[in-house]
């Protein structure tokens, strides 16, 4: 039986980790009081097998990882709001899509159009296409340079770093200690971060079959080639995350751990103590162990 991946997503004053069949929410409440969120996850690959497919389960994995996210950030969020304000899963769903609009907007239509109009400039299809994903990745980059000045972000980014020192220290089997938890790096393979980042390569090589089309068929195949691009990016950033992972997929990887750099910053032991918890709860459930 295939051992599992312990993961998980930084909140709001908190981190969220995920096991096989469960999922907790740790969130430190303004009077430092640490909450706890725990549930099941209805694991739709249970009964319809095909679901565990290669590629066809990364596409299964990014669906499930929005929806928990988006729970985990509902649940988080409405620990510092009023009662009678708390917001609804529905509420930070239509936040969301407007969200994950704009970001088709800057992260595909616009680089598209910036690359339309060197079409006539390169003859090239590949290098073309590698123009289109250097816009891309130049823009998030900017973005995330952006975002990480406004102090809400930082500390976002600083459970970031606390839930993948919290998940090196229970894969190194030493004891879950913020100290010693905090002896460890901020960076891990198996980051969304990191899959983010391959999506973006991997559309460069996929899309170089397309030849040139128009602007908005380019727009449109980017967006219908999205379930097979995270699919087997997916599969990629498993590998990379193996203890004994293969040079070449560590080194497709590299970038998406130097890019964590700017995505996770150096947490205190309070914060680091707040993800700890949330993976306590898991394995509590899970194996019964804490």
């Amino acid at each position: 039986m295939a051992k599992t991946q312990y993961g998980g997503q930084a909140v709001i004053e908190g981190v969220m980790m995920r096991g096989k069949n469960h999922v907790a929410i740790a969130v430190r409440k303004e009077d430092g009081q640490i909450v706890l969120d725990r549930r099941k996850l209805k694991v739709l690959s249970d009964k319809f097998k095909f679901l565990k497919w290669p590629i066809v389960r990364g596409v299964v994995a990014l669906f499930q990882s929005l929806i928990l996210g988006l729970q985990a950030l509902t649940f988080s969020a409405n620990q510092f709001s009023e009662e009678e304000e708390e917001l609804t899963f529905w509420e930070l769903i239509s936040s969301m899509g407007v969200s994950f609009g704009l970001a088709i907007g800057l992260f595909v239509a616009l680089p598209a159009l910036l690359v339309s109009f060197l079409e006539n400039n390169i003859t090239s299809v590949v290098l073309l296409n590698l123009s289109e994903g250097i816009i891309k990745v130049s823009f998030f980059l900017i973005y995330i340079l952006a975002i990480s000045r406004l102090e809400d972000i930082k500390r976002v980014f600083q459970y970031h770093g606390a839930e993948h020192k919290v998940i090196h220290n229970y894969e190194s089997k030493l004891p879950l200690t913020p100290e010693n938890a905090q002896s460890f790096s901020t960076l891990h393979p198996r980051c969304g971060t990191n899959f983010l980042l391959v999506v973006m390569m991997m559309s460069v090589l996929l899309f170089s079959f397309f030849g040139k089309p128009t602007l908005l068929n380019r727009i449109l195949i980017h967006i219908a080639l999205l379930p097979v691009v995270a699919g087997l990016s997916y599969e990629l950033i498993k590998q990379a995350g193996k203890k004994k992972a293969n040079r070449l997929f560590k080194l497709v990887a590299l970038p998406g751990l130097y890019l964590q750099k700017l995505t996770t910053r150096e947490p205190s032991l309070e914060q680091i103590e707040v993800a700890i918890k949330s993976l306590e709860a898991v394995l509590e459930e899970e194996q019964g162990v804490i």
